[in-house]
């Protein structure tokens, strides 16, 4: 599938309007028709926005009578997955290593307040 490709996954979900797209066909297929509804673009501009996600792998497109249907083919998003994957783990380590400076610093804080007691 990946040979396939002819747009790259990350391109194809940097628009605000395939993301969209994408979100439309988490559940369903749909026609162009039914699809274009949703925006204030012209029909053929959400088309071309279809192709890039086609051409990305992330859109499959077939012939019902005379209806094109399109539906959602996440498969490539788990590129993307991977991808953050990494960046999640820096910000858990990150978030961690705050919350260690934090506590030894409530720590310190607590110390003091015993020692102003006493």
């Amino acid at each position: 599938m990946e040979a396939e490709r002819k747009t790259d996954v990350f391109q194809a979900i940097a628009d605000p309007t395939r993301r969209k797209l994408l979100q439309l066909l988490v559940d369903r297929e749909l026609s162009l028709k039914d699809i274009s509804r949703h925006f204030s673009i012209s029909r053929t501009a959400v088309s071309k926005h279809l192709n890039v996600l086609k051409d990305a792998g992330l859109v499959e497109r077939k012939k019902v009578g005379r209806e094109t249907r399109y539906s959602l083919e996440a498969d490539p998003l788990k590129e993307v997955k991977r991808w953050l994957a990494y960046y999640e783990r820096f910000w858990d380590n990150r978030l961690a290593m705050l919350r260690h400076v934090v506590e030894e610093k409530q720590e310190k804080n607590k110390s003091q307040d015993n020692d102003k007691e006493r």
